[in-house]
């Protein structure tokens, strides 16, 4: 296994376990006890971690806090760990850039599954090109998730730039909002299917910022939405 595992908990037995059956998978680990600690680690190790398990609850800084100071600089993938099984924790860690939550009590086994899942999304095997599509003046380059139109990049969110990688690679398609929960938020999504409807609202005010005559992301009434590409931008 490339790269490192952190673990952040505040609970020695959980990143005991955790750190435990990750060693036997080949990660080499490093554990925080708290929102401070995690950040000085990803500071200094940040280019070699692979993966975040991120509690939610902890001292000095909680995991929400912790994301969203991350994600100011890096797409690593985090999975968000909690006691709690609230739909709207759920909702915030995946909105504010998380890409799995788990709740516990938890199986150390099905954590690292999930981990290896994630991995498997975001570096699928086989898969030697880059992603990198371009329509008319758009291009989203969706391996180091960057987005310009005209030259210039457009400051969306992990999840927006998701969406509209999903979209437009497939622009013949319709998506509903379940089609589109599955492909990026993934099959464990419990909250509201309406987070969807935010995220592209969010995602077509940045677009509109810019001049985009040759395609646009539509909204088919009572179905879902699809990337269009004008006959203009032909």
């Amino acid at each position: 296994m490339n790269g490192k595992l952190l673990i952040v908990d505040d609970n020695n037995q959980i990143t005991d376990v955790l750190a435990s059956y990750a060693a036997k998978e080949g990660w080499e680990t490093l554990v925080a006890r708290d929102g401070e600690e995690a950040l000085r680690l990803f500071t200094a190790h940040g280019a070699d971690i692979a993966m975040i398990l991120l509690d939610v609850m902890m001292p000095k800084k909680d995991g929400f806090e912790v994301c969203r100071e991350i994600r100011k600089t890096s797409m690593v993938p985090i999975m968000m760990i909690t006691a709690r099984g609230e739909d709207f924790e759920r909702i915030m860690g995946l909105d504010i850039g998380a890409d799995d939550y788990i709740i516990k009590p938890f199986n150390a086994g099905e954590v690292m599954a999930r981990v290896r899942a994630i991995l498997r999304r975001i570096h699928p095997q086989g898969e030697n090109a880059a992603k990198v599509l371009t329509v008319a003046n758009l291009v989203i380059d969706i391996s180091n998730y960057l987005v310009t139109i005209d030259g210039k990049e457009v400051p969306l969110t992990k999840r927006e730039k998701e969406i509209l990688y999903t979209l437009a690679s497939s622009n013949k398609k319709v998506f509903s909002r379940d089609n589109l929960l599955d492909s990026i938020w993934g099959y464990d999504y419990y909250g509201d299917s309406r987070t969807v409807d935010s995220h592209i609202k969010r995602l077509r005010a940045k677009l509109d910022a810019f001049e985009h005559p040759a395609w646009d992301v539509k909204t088919i009434w009572g179905v879902g939405y699809r990337f269009e590409i004008k006959e203009t931008g032909k």
